[in-house]
């Protein structure tokens, strides 16, 4: 992991509502409606339930986690016109590896 995408991680994190949406995907089962359309959380939580949790506009929601995707938190995935987000586990803990070792 290189110092830029450190940067971008930390920016991403420095924002309570972002900082809430990675949370709430940790266990999307018991932060998010069911997804009757895929029967399952395999692959993420569709944009529109994690807006409608968060409280916040479309367009800012889909910053967010376009920002959060691109530093490397969020893995999206589309199905049909509807896009799944799931927490990058490897990226978020090579990141904490590296705040603990280098901070």
């Amino acid at each position: 992991m290189n110092n830029q995408m450190i940067l971008e991680i930390n920016k991403a994190l420095a924002n309570s509502t972002r900082l809430d949406i990675l949370k709430w995907l940790k266990d999307p089962e018991a932060n998010f409606p069911p997804h009757i359309e895929l029967g399952h959380f395999n692959d993420g939580v569709c944009g529109q339930n994690i807006k409608d949790k968060s409280g916040l506009s479309q367009p800012t929601i889909s910053h967010y986690l376009t920002g959060m995707r691109k530093a490397g938190l969020l893995i999206a995935t589309r199905h049909g016109k509807w896009t799944y987000f799931k927490r990058n586990e490897k990226v978020i803990k090579e990141f904490l590896e590296i705040m603990n070792k280098e901070l």
